[in-house]
């Protein structure tokens, strides 16, 4: 089951186990979601939703950032996407970053070790 963000995971998950999804008999679909959410990383962890997408928040800041100050010094912003966005009145130029998919065999190496997250939040 694919689900657009995070805390809805939580939630398909909550209701699965409410129906006896969960045990021998009728293990859990795979769950996946998006944001890397305290909540899911701890149920990824616990192999109940299978994975998140993840976008560093402090990545996305940063380029945001960047733009705003490069339209405010009356510069182009810089994007490295002139072809996915098309709005049907023109392409708008973008910058797009990597997401990361994050299942429990990578939290500690991308979540962790790359200073999002600290152990003992994910305990």
């Amino acid at each position: 089951m694919l689900s657009p963000y995070d805390g809805i995971s939580i939630g398909i998950i909550s209701s699965l186990k409410g129906v006896g999804y969960g045990s021998k008999d009728q293990p859990m679909p795979i769950i996946s979601g998006q944001d890397a959410e305290i909540p899911s990383v701890k149920s990824i962890l616990a192999h109940e939703q299978y994975s998140t997408v993840y976008k560093d928040t402090r990545d996305l800041a940063k380029v945001a950032a960047d733009m705003v100050v490069a339209v405010l010094a009356g510069k182009e912003p810089e994007v490295n996407d002139t072809k996915t966005y098309n709005n049907g009145v023109k392409v708008v130029p973008s910058f797009l970053l990597n997401p990361v998919l994050i299942y429990a065999d990578n939290v500690q190496k991308v979540l962790v070790d790359g200073g999002y997250y600290k152990a003992d939040q994910l305990k």
